[in-house]
């Protein structure tokens, strides 16, 4: 008898459970606090969902996670933890940040169709470099990605606050932020696209890296299960001695995956900061990067799982910021405990379930064969 769950089981089923054994928790804490569980349930819906502004927000938040989720993804499949996706996402920035000062400063009247692929491209490049570094060390002296991802996320930090005190920050303020872009070093906004084909919607954060964020999880997709490239980096981390035995090289495997993982997590920076700021500035990345662990172990590093993520974690962050204004007592603190129960159960106990589900599957397969019954 088969010991692994079918495949709908385990990308399906078994993280819906998880999901619903954490809400359940979470029910039970928002009640010992003196509320009343499906109410903050629903206004949690509600105001992720419940109008134009609020699945716009709501989008937004989960353009981030798509990008950092994938970023966490492709590393894992390749055998490597990448929690490094908060540096990685913050150089996303930097590049795309240096492209448009770049511009401003040399060639300014650049048109937005250059200007903003050359910043997706800048957010790609960088993030992807300050993932190579890490993959370097490990690939070829030993050092663990995941020590050394660590320390590059404060090595980021450093050098974004650095260049912004001494190098970037805008003249006569004392606001760590560098100078305003061009108005053509701008994603544009969903809404501005609507009410150009004629249909009112609110102005909010929401731009086109949306897009980018649907393309990411159809070439991610693509490139893990269609491509020689994705089977090797597959096989590379799933049975590294049977690829190595067939000729996949695992320096290059590991290069690869960190290559791409850190460029996805760049694409973070096309969003807050080409989309949203126009402008650099620290800490804009706030624990996305961190997130997308979550986003990745709940989808099962898979890009359809990780999309459904990413709009669950996408859900939470507007739903949680609508409650703490609808509901007395509900603090911004109650959000991210529910975030952490649904880390919890969709990660260090998302085996739980499994071996209640093999029972459930083995049963089912006995019913359905008629050998096994003794029918024949």
């Amino acid at each position: 008898m088969n010991d692994t769950l079918p495949r709908w089981m385990d990308l399906g089923l078994l993280p819906a459970l998880n999901l619903a054994m954490a809400l359940t928790v979470a029910s039970v804490v928002v009640w010992a606090v003196g509320l009343e569980p499906l109410a903050v349930m629903g206004l949690l819906v509600k105001g992720a969902w419940g109008s134009p502004s609020g699945i716009s927000y709501t989008l937004y938040y989960s353009t981030t996670f798509v990008f950092t989720g994938l970023a966490v993804a492709v590393a894992f499949h390749a055998g490597l933890f990448n929690i490094g996706g908060e540096g990685q996402a913050a150089m996303g920035g930097l590049g795309t940040g240096l492209v448009a000062l770049a511009a401003l400063q040399w060639v300014p009247g650049l048109p937005a169709a250059v200007l903003v692929p050359g910043m997706v491209l800048g957010a790609m490049l960088f993030g992807a470099a300050w993932a190579a570094v890490p993959a370097a060390l490990q690939a070829w002296r030993g050092s663990h990605v995941v020590i050394t991802t660590i320390m590059f996320n404060f090595l980021a930090a450093a050098l974004m606050g650095y260049l912004l005190v001494e190098v970037l920050k805008e003249p006569g303020t004392m606001d760590l932020q560098s100078r305003a872009f061009e108005p053509a070093a701008r994603m544009p906004g969903v809404h501005e696209l609507l009410q150009a084909i004629g249909v009112d919607w609110p102005a909010t954060p929401l731009n086109l890296t949306a897009v980018l964020a649907v393309g990411a999880l159809g070439v991610s997709w693509w490139l893990l299960w269609k491509s020689r490239s994705g089977f090797e980096l597959r096989a590379s981390g799933h049975a590294p001695a049977a690829a190595l035995y067939a000729g996949v090289d695992p320096r290059r495997q590991v290069m690869l995956a960190m290559v791409v993982s850190g460029a996805l997590a760049g694409l973070v920076g096309v969003n807050e900061i080409a989309g949203v700021h126009q402008r650099l500035l620290p800490d804009f990345v706030a624990g996305a990067g961190f997130a997308g662990i979550a986003v990745s172990l709940i989808g099962r590093n898979h890009p359809v799982g990780i999309a459904m993520a990413a709009l669950l974690f996408g859900t939470l962050y507007q739903g949680g910021a609508e409650l703490t204004f609808e509901v007395p007592g509900f603090s911004r603190d109650m959000v991210f405990t529910l975030q952490g129960l649904i880390v919890l159960f969709a990660g260090a106990l998302s085996t739980v379930m499994v071996g209640p589900l093999l029972r459930v599957h083995r049963r089912l397969a006995r019913r359905a064969d008629p050998v096994a019954q003794g029918r024949v």
